[in-house]
């Protein structure tokens, strides 16, 4: 069974910074200060003279063990996912860091229950489990990464470390362009969380004082999923003028390749590209390229096209966000065989 969502309480999203994976590399987040554990130490000494020498006494050193802060940052990470009504097994990116000053391990949850809320039309559906963490660091949900078990295999963070985590859902059938849902992580510290302050005597790290800091030793982040069908159809022809005034492929004859792109369907493709490969045996023929009509240069310049000849050239074309309104988008170029 999925873990029980009943965390709405705990909804204000984060603002901290992107902070890097510390399964697979270092990070580069501040954590609270030194380090739990760390004793500071300090001694008086006192300087003064008798009988014109100088004598010095110390006084008692004084130590002091830092105690550990209880804090945490959660952010998401994916933006607005385009969804399709009835979609299963879509997910959200999470970071989850620990950023107070000891080793400490986090319980995770996912509240999937927004529908009350202003702006949100249905609450998607956690598959069992719904935690993932992210173990290739692929951004997506994949078949090699681990699923979340609370209390058996909760992330234990050192100071400053970081995981990402992944919350996977189904979209309920049914929906329309444009409604929204969202899912939200928290991550509570397993030692204890509360108002700042709130202190756990001997259960911080190495056996210090565990003192709640500024998050309340818990935090949440939420995502949002839009429906978003979009019926796409591209469609592509060629026509053929040979060196002897025909149509047949012979080398040294013209391809003129036609790309037709239009959106049957409500809703919008957004940032439409288009690209290209020139196929083998032929070369492209140098400004050639054209959008509705109008010319191309073949540089990556300030139009909406451009040839890549990074690897194997290729004809790139940005469409920007295309509705029905927008009408058929055509594409053209040339290419000779050799």
């Amino acid at each position: 069974m999925p873990i029980t969502c009943f965390l709405r309480r705990f909804r204000a999203a984060s603002a901290l910074a992107v902070l890097a994976l510390p399964l697979f590399g270092p990070t580069s987040a501040n954590a609270a200060g030194t380090l739990a554990g760390t004793d500071i130490s300090n001694t008086a000494v006192v300087t003064f003279d008798v009988a014109g020498t100088t004598l010095t006494r110390d006084s008692n050193t004084v130590t002091l063990t830092v105690a550990e802060t209880l804090d945490v940052a959660v952010i998401v990470q994916s933006t607005q996912q385009s969804v399709d009504s009835g979609a299963v097994g879509q997910e959200l990116l999470f970071t989850v860091t620990n950023t107070g000053n000891g080793s400490e391990s986090f319980l995770l949850n996912f509240d999937n229950d927004f529908v009350a809320d202003p702006g949100v039309d249905f609450n998607p559906v956690g598959q069992t489990p719904a935690i993932y963490f992210d173990t290739d660091g692929s951004g997506d949900f994949s078949a090699g990464d681990v699923a979340y078990n609370a209390g058996v295999n909760d992330p234990v963070l050192a100071a400053d470390a970081s995981v990402d985590i992944l919350i996977v859902n189904d979209i309920p059938a049914g929906l329309v362009n444009g409604n929204i849902g969202r899912s939200a992580l928290l991550a509570t510290a397993n030692t204890g969380s509360g108002a700042g302050g709130t202190a756990f005597a001997g259960q911080g790290t190495g056996g210090v004082d565990a003192v709640v800091g500024a998050s309340g030793g818990t935090q949440t982040a939420t995502g949002e999923y839009i429906v978003s069908e979009v019926t796409l159809n591209a469609n592509k022809s060629a026509s053929i003028a040979d060196p002897f005034g025909g149509s047949q492929p012979v080398p040294g004859a013209t391809i003129t390749y036609t790309i037709a792109i239009d959106v049957a369907s409500a809703g919008t493709a957004v940032g439409a590209v288009v690209r290209d490969a020139i196929p083998a045996n032929t070369t492209y023929v140098a400004n050639s390229l054209s959008l509705n009509g109008a010319a191309l240069s073949d540089a990556a310049d300030g139009d909406a096209g451009e040839l890549d000849t990074a690897t194997v050239p290729t004809v790139v074309v940005r469409l920007g966000d295309v509705t029905q309104a927008s009408g058929t988008q055509t594409i053209q170029f040339d290419v000779v065989i050799l």
